[in-house]
């Protein structure tokens, strides 16, 4: 097995993983997404997020959540293979599934000290942006770079379109 795919997790392994963590006096920073078609956009985005820390975990919605928030055409890709390729990614440390349509109750349980998401997102938009504040902690924006979407992507090939 590629040593990679060790960083996918049980919300329970991860919960015990940030409590360790935490008592080392590491920063732990947690985002969350789709990453439906993983590109340059969202590498761009996690390498940024991990540098606002020490641990970075990402979160992946599942397919049945992509497809309530996303549509029926949605994932393109199944969650077992999103989750892979972003555990693939030297920046990210912990990868874990969840089936909500958002995030709460995984920032609950897990209480990183940093959120984050895209520039796209106002503050007061952010899931568990509460939470996280309550605790002492901070909640990042990081800018959104423009011509970087999934959507976009999916229609250039729907389209058959060059980028």
């Amino acid at each position: 097995m590629e040593t990679y795919r060790l960083k996918i997790k049980q919300i329970s392994d991860v919960k015990e993983e940030v409590a360790r963590l935490k008592a080392e006096g590491r920063r732990i920073v947690f985002t969350n997404g789709c990453f439906d078609i993983l590109h340059s956009g969202h590498a761009r985005y996690l390498f940024a997020a991990r540098q606002l820390g020490d641990h970075l975990i990402v979160a992946v919605n599942s397919d049945r959540s992509v497809k309530a928030i996303k549509g029926s055409g949605r994932p393109i890709v199944a969650q077992e293979d999103r989750a892979e390729l972003v555990a693939a990614l030297e920046c990210v440390n912990t990868v874990l599934i969840f089936d909500e349509d958002n995030p709460y109750k995984v920032i609950e349980t897990l209480r990183p000290d940093v959120l984050v998401k895209g520039g796209d997102w106002a503050e007061e938009e952010i899931v568990g942006a509460d939470l996280v504040k309550e605790a002492g902690g901070k909640v990042e924006r990081i800018p959104f770079v423009k011509g970087y979407s999934t959507t976009d992507i999916i229609d250039r090939i729907r389209h058959h379109e060059p980028q």
